[in-house]
């Protein structure tokens, strides 16, 4: 009976993945020429350690060969030394890094701090902010805006920064390009489907914390509630695509069957004019 028990034990502790790191690949499909391109999403590390150094997360990150390292938010620790950030920046610098704030930066006041950290690694901030990627004959517009918890405002004012980034955003991104949102709010979705951007790619939900395969893709998450909407993974929302990080924190709330992640998004051609 005890090893009946040890191997159940067992089973769940190896499915709720608690101190794994997981790679998870999607693939979208699109027919604005952006074809090629393969996008790694890292959210919501919270200060977690991967190895000295953060040295599990980059070999993973140098074996999936990303054009564009994307940063969705509360990658800093929320007290204490900024060092598990500062050692993922320096892992990566060589690679085109992109980094938008999260909800926790500005809670414990460390946005600017993260901004200034990110720039001396070489990493780029983006606020309203629009970057034109070339590979071959494909193109790709990476764009971002910083969590709207630095407006202090409700969601939907016309004057908060957050929307006013946003529309920076629309306006700067060429026209009949594939266009990429990095955003840390999920939720917002419909926002960025209504603004016209093809694809959002964004973390904050932290998997819905607790998932049940087959049952309950999320418990709980931030914003969203009991079993959210967007929990993690690729959704369609309208005309544009929701890509969702389960997130890398592991030292705050339990994750069960809900492992932290790297997330890969290889764009592929739209030959056969499939959906996601």
């Amino acid at each position: 009976m005890a090893g009946i028990r040890y191997g159940w034990a067992a089973a769940v502790c190896a499915g709720a993945g608690w101190n794994g790191l997981r790679v998870r690949r999607y693939r979208l499909r699109t027919g604005k020429g952006a074809a090629g391109f393969r996008l790694a999403l890292l959210s919501d590390l919270h200060g977690a350690w991967y190895g000295e150094g953060q040295r599990l997360l980059l070999r993973r990150l140098r074996q999936a060969a990303p054009d564009a390292v994307l940063l969705a938010g509360d990658m800093m620790p929320d007290r204490g030394p900024a060092t598990p950030l500062e050692a993922l920046l320096a892992g990566l610098q060589g690679w085109l890094v992109f980094y938008v704030t999260g909800n926790h930066e500005y809670w414990w006041g460390r946005a600017e701090e993260a901004r200034r950290l990110a720039a001396a690694f070489g990493a780029c901030s983006l606020a309203g902010d629009s970057v034109l990627l070339k590979k071959g004959e494909s193109r790709l517009c990476i764009c971002g805006v910083d969590d709207p918890e630095g407006d202090f405002l409700p969601p939907g004012s016309p004057q908060g920064s957050w929307l006013h980034q946003l529309r920076l955003c629309r306006e700067k991104s060429p026209a009949g390009v594939f266009t990429v949102l990095l955003s840390h709010r999920p939720e917002r979705a419909g926002v960025y489907e209504e603004m016209g951007f093809d694809a959002a790619l964004c973390g904050h939900a932290h998997g819905g914390q607790v998932r049940i395969p087959g049952l309950c893709n999320g418990l709980y998450a931030p914003n969203q509630g009991f079993l959210p909407d967007y929990a993690g993974g690729l959704y369609r929302v309208g005309a544009s695509a929701l890509l969702v990080s389960r997130g890398l924190a592991k030292n705050h709330l339990p994750r069960v069957f809900n492992p932290p992640e790297l997330v890969l998004l290889d764009l592929l051609p739209d030959l056969e004019k499939k959906s996601l």
